[in-house]
């Protein structure tokens, strides 16, 4: 009866498709090892006592453990399956264990994320406080180091902007010695060496990437440097002329003659041809005059020559010269050459003065000044004849000339030839923010 009652346990204990069997490590004994309810009541207490397991149930028949309930996981499932077929006694394990569904809109992941972040928090506290101190540490050290350069350059480097850059490039590596101490501490030594050794590359795509305002920012430094002009000079550049006021890291500010306000990038200005005409305050000047075939050319010379000696805002050094360029179609052009103060006096003001008085001059001493053949003059006037009219006996009064008046060395218009852009002692140029160019020498 015994045998056919285990052979009837065993028929009802066939697993369903969903059950996971073990099978014995050891040989199956004849007679039991230990007793179905001992090894009952030993899994049950293990189970039990590791909370993994809700509504666990053991069931042993015959040396065959059956399990039911409900596991979180899968791991837990075959840690279950495992004991049970570890036990003495255990024949075969029949797993009928379960496992947990989740809801898909628990909030446990997200918790459990939080208390892990709040963990770490708590743990790079004193890396936070660390870089709290040792950072503002280097930037006030760098500020410093930057003042002191500023203050030793003082007297070597003539230039503000100049003597800036060379401070901020000494002031940067103490910076970046606090930076790469605080990520050594952290432990981010690979990060620190990454951005010590990749300040360069990082240099040359950000080069790459704002190109133009690093070649504005190059050509305003290198200008500083070599310094082709200074605030209130007057300069032409790339076809435009007007008086310097201001430069900064991007452009130069010019204020033309019409009084607008010209900006020129940096860079056109260090790849173009400047031509600074205050630079030297000895600038020349010139104009032509033609004179008649019939006027004695070198006493025509000798007039102008005359006239340009008179005008004392004329330098005698070096000496003016008048000289014969070309034979025209019917005048003989005379190019006369001369030099004045640029920085005080006005080209185009001066030019009208000069031209008014010699051909007063040329006038006043009978030198004409025809013009390009289009016009015959007759001082005496012209004698009509006709058939009927006898040539001999019409005599026509003679026309007397205009005596020409003696023009006065400045008229009203040209006033007093000073020029329209003061000296910077007389008219100071307010300096705008940011200039870079110092005070005018």
């Amino acid at each position: 009866m015994a045998i056919l009652s285990g052979y009837v346990s065993a028929q009802t204990a066939v697993p369903s498709d969903d059950e996971a069997l073990a099978a014995p490590e050891q040989q199956v004994e004849i007679d039991p090892v230990a007793p179905d309810l001992a090894i009952q009541i030993r899994i049950e207490s293990i189970l039990d006592a590791t909370n993994w397991y809700r509504d666990v149930s053991v069931l042993v028949d015959e040396g065959v453990v059956f399990l039911d309930g409900v596991a979180q996981t899968d791991a837990h499932r075959v840690w279950a399956r495992d004991l049970a077929s570890k036990t003495s006694g255990t024949v075969a394990v029949v797993n009928r264990i379960t496992i947990e569904k989740k809801s898909v809109w628990s909030f446990a992941p997200a918790l459990s994320e939080l208390e892990k972040l709040a963990r770490d928090a708590v743990a790079v506290l004193p890396l936070v406080l660390l870089a709290v101190l040792v950072l503002p540490l280097a930037w006030y050290g760098a500020r410093l180091v930057a003042r002191l350069a500023r203050w030793l350059l003082l007297g070597r480097i003539e230039s503000t902007f100049l003597r800036s850059v060379v401070a901020r490039a000494l002031a940067f590596p103490v910076f970046l010695l606090g930076l790469y101490i605080v990520l050594q501490v952290a432990g981010l030594t690979q990060l620190a060496l990454s951005l010590v050794g990749g300040a360069g590359v990082i240099g040359i795509v950000i080069g790459f990437a704002f190109r133009d305002i690093a070649e504005n920012f190059l050509s305003s430094l290198i200008l500083s440097v070599r310094r082709p002009f200074q605030r209130g000079d007057y300069i032409s550049v790339a076809g435009i002329s007007g008086t310097v006021s201001s430069m900064s890291t991007r452009s130069t500010l010019l204020t033309s003659p019409d009084g607008n306000q010209i900006h020129i990038p940096n860079a056109t200005i260090f790849k173009n041809v400047i031509e600074n005409f205050t630079s030297s305050p000895k600038r020349r000047g010139e104009f032509t005059v033609g004179i008649g075939y019939d006027a004695g050319i070198a006493e025509a010379q000798q007039i102008i020559l005359d006239c340009l000696q008179d005008q004392n805002t004329v330098l005698s050094d070096p000496e003016p010269m008048v000289l014969v360029e070309e034979l025209g179609a019917s005048t003989v052009n005379i190019r006369s050459y001369y030099w004045f103060d640029g920085q005080v006096i006005s080209a185009i003001k001066l030019k009208s003065a000069l031209l008014r008085a010699v051909k007063s001059a040329l006038t006043l001493n009978g030198i004409s000044m025809p013009d390009e053949a289009r016009e015959v003059i007759f001082p005496e006037g012209v004698r009509v004849l006709t058939d009927k009219t006898d040539a001999q006996s019409i005599q026509l009064p003679p026309q007397p000339l205009a005596k020409p008046k003696p023009e006065p060395v400045t008229s009203v218009a040209e006033r007093d030839l000073l020029s329209e852009t003061p000296p910077e002692d007389e008219t100071p140029i307010t300096q705008a923010k940011g200039d870079l160019l110092g005070p005018r020498e």
